[in-house]
């Protein structure tokens, strides 16, 4: 059944864009109408491999193209959506283990989806399972709510028959690196949010309040003190200079995201975060249990080592442990294993690599690479909170320097003047 995109206006008033399935423009719009939506504009979505009208066959390059020429076609990628994909993946790993056909259940899975992109995205991938590609093939098609990771998984359950238990593993996968990235926010969300507001207190103190108090304290005519000087000219800086400040801060900012897209920038800056003390330490933790649940996840699967060493350089996150993934890859390649490059890094830490080298001469790597992910996500969890503790000390610490010296520097001329003025009495 084709799937068109329509613009619309509800009973209020309220513009409205969507997708809906019909066999024609007009029964799409009867559809619409008894939605209480009235169609402005509708259009029929592109599928490959359907006829154009000059005779040509569509093609993936002319469905990207057109995505790229209308934003009503773009599969966007949003959080909520993103978040939604472990969930929707776990429903559908159990409707296909209860026998219901692929095309049935993703019918069911855009029923219940709330996201406007994510269920364009589902009713897609049905279309194209009907037209005859693989479930595999359809999901490649989205590659913001659908990685290489997924994909490649699921084209390995539908080769072995096992697609539903690829799937449920793929839900508890993604479920689990969304709960490690929420620990590590949570955790990390308080000392930021404490650093923020300090930052705008000294601010706010240093554009307004200080130059009032130091209005004042001039009229005195009185020999400042070094202290109060000090915070004088750093006022005076601020209040002159925030705009350039700013803006610095702003062309440092997009200079960085620029150069991210360098492969020497960003391994530079990737070591440089691994070498940081007590966070180099949690960066690298992080990656070693996204490499282990990830190869662990993918050859459980039954994805072939050398294509799950491709997926996972690109999932652990970090430049420095890519590199060593190619190595790992090119050595294998030659002949040897996988733990012996791996201990050579310097990287991943030694007892990762002799894990492995077990797992690999019992031949139960995939369990092996189990234990050393659920170590590592242990250890995820006790850096974090070493980090935090550390850090909300430090914050609060920083924080008392800051204004007690705002506070020493404003009273210094302050009590010397009211002491004049008792004298002079």
């Amino acid at each position: 059944m084709p799937i068109y995109d329509y613009k619309g206006l509800t009973p209020k008033g309220d513009t409205k864009a969507g997708i809906i399935d019909a066999d024609s423009p007009r029964e799409a719009r009867i559809k619409l109408r008894a939605q209480n939506v009235l169609v402005t504009e509708i259009a029929a979505r592109r599928m490959e491999g359907e006829k154009r009208k000059d005779g040509k066959t569509v093609s993936g390059a002319d469905i990207r193209a057109a995505a790229a020429a209308k934003p009503l076609l773009q599969f966007k990628r949003t959080p909520r959506g993103k978040r939604e994909v472990p969930t929707y993946t776990r429903q559908l790993a159990t409707l296909l283990r209860a026998g219901i056909p692929l095309a049935s259940a993703m019918s069911a899975l855009i029923e219940q989806s709330q996201t406007p992109d994510l269920e364009a995205a589902f009713r897609d991938i049905r279309e194209r399972i009907t037209q005859g590609l693989s479930f595999a093939e359809a999901l490649a098609y989205h590659p913001a709510y659908f990685d290489d990771l997924f994909v490649n998984m699921v084209k390995a359950g539908e080769a072995s028959g096992n697609l539903d238990a690829v799937l449920e593993r793929l839900a508890e996968y993604l479920q689990k690196q969304a709960s490690i990235r929420n620990k590590v926010s949570a955790a990390l969300a308080y000392p930021i949010v404490m650093m923020g507001i300090g930052v705008v207190i000294v601010i706010i103190l240093m554009s307004f309040v200080v130059p009032k108090i130091m209005t004042i304290v001039a009229q005195s005519k009185q020999a400042l003190p070094f202290t109060t000087r000090l915070l004088q000219t750093g006022s005076q800086f601020i209040a002159d200079w925030w705009m350039v400040m700013l803006s610095s801060i702003l062309g440092v900012v997009l200079l960085h995201r620029f150069l991210t897209r360098r492969p020497e920038y960003r391994y530079a800056v990737d070591k440089a975060k691994l070498k940081l003390p007590i966070v180099g330490d949690l960066i690298r933790k992080t990656a070693v249990s996204r490499f282990a649940v990830s190869m662990s996840t993918l050859l459980k699967s039954g994805v072939p080592v050398l294509e799950a060493l491709n997926i996972v350089k690109d999932v652990v996150g970090n430049a420095v442990v890519q590199r060593v993934l190619d190595t790992v890859h090119d050595r294998i390649v030659e002949g040897t294993d996988i733990s012996t490059p791996i201990k050579k890094s310097g990287v991943f830490p030694p007892v990762v690599g002799y894990m492995i080298a077990v797992g690999e001469q019992s031949g139960q790597l995939e369990d092996m690479l189990d234990r050393v992910a659920t170590s590592y996500d242990e250890e995820v969890t006790i850096t974090t909170e070493k980090v935090t503790s550390l850090l909300e000390p430090l914050i609060i610490v920083a924080m008392a320097l800051v204004v007690g010296f705002i506070v020493i520097a404003i009273m210094q001329p302050i009590l010397k003047i009211s002491d004049i003025s008792r004298v002079r009495k």
